[in-house]
């Protein structure tokens, strides 16, 4: 067992909390940098035995102090708040101070499609740290999770009305990923560094339609859900119109079926499962 803490940046986040989850299922030491240790998802994190420490993804200094003496880092950016050009000086940050601290395992959550040219602005942004991060000198391990099944949350209202808003059509299959399959994953990265180190691995749970997620969704409601699809030319946001013109056109390319029998350890949490356990306490 590990006996330096492992540190978990971003801990109060969607990513950085499955992973903090799965770590302390495994009797795992943390440490935990956060924004502002006051807040409530950070004292909540120091209930349950973390270790919290403030810090900022752009701040190397404070990154290199919470990087001492740990036995592993896992690592997340996003250009969700300022940008992409941010998210690749937050990467910058993250590598500068565990080169400096020697860190002896970076795992880095990127993005599936990150290294297939994919045009998408936060996709390109992740190859750049990337590319960074391989050329460096510090031990690391390259994450790729596809879509995650919790982006369908952004559209609560609707499906309870109903209809799921995607723009794909009904029969394309969607990989995507569980949260807590991520962080299963990357604990087990965490902890037998070993077998990983050097490597980039794209993670997916199942590959759903939409079809068959609108099904799932309205079984786990008790109501008909209905897929109603979304013209490329309706979403405004360039990101997201790039993004989604990706999945339209190449889109993830996990071999699933190989991933699940390479790695028998993760539960993988198929859709319909993940509809019922979500969406049924919301019905």
């Amino acid at each position: 067992m590990v006996q330096e803490p492992i540190l978990v940046l971003a801990a109060t986040g969607g990513q950085g909390g499955a992973v903090t989850d799965a770590l302390l299922v495994r009797g795992v030491r943390i440490r935990a940098l956060v924004r502002d240790p006051n807040r409530g998802a950070a004292r909540q994190l120091a209930d349950r035995g973390v270790e919290v420490v403030a810090g900022s993804l752009s701040d190397s200094e404070s990154l290199a102090a919470a990087m001492k003496g740990v036995a592993g880092v896992f690592a997340f950016t996003t250009p969700f708040e300022s940008g992409v050009e941010a998210e690749v000086e937050q990467g910058r940050a993250i590598l500068a101070a565990a080169a400096r601290e020697r860190v002896p395992h970076l795992v880095f959550s990127s993005v599936a499609g990150a290294d297939q040219d994919s045009g998408v602005p936060h996709f390109e942004s992740k190859a750049r740290i990337e590319a960074e991060l391989a050329a460096g000198d510090v031990p690391y391990t390259i994450l790729g999770p596809t879509y995650f099944f919790d982006n369908a949350l952004g559209g609560t209202e609707r499906i309870h009305d109903g209809v799921l808003d995607l723009p794909l059509p009904p029969d394309r299959p969607l990989q995507q990923l569980a949260r807590p399959d991520l962080g299963a994953f990357a604990a087990e990265v965490l902890l037998t560094p070993a077998p990983y180190v050097g490597r980039r691995i794209e993670l997916a749970s199942d590959a759903p339609t939409p079809a068959q997620m609108a099904a799932a969704l309205g079984e786990a409601l008790g109501r008909q859900v209905r897929h109603e699809y979304v013209p490329l030319a309706a979403i405004g946001n360039a990101d997201m119109h790039a993004m989604w013109t990706f999945l339209n056109g190449p889109g993830y390319r996990v071999d699933i079926p190989a991933l699940h029998d390479a790695h028998p350890e993760i539960r993988w949490t198929g859709f319909a499962d993940w509809a019922r356990s979500t969406w049924a306490a919301r019905g």
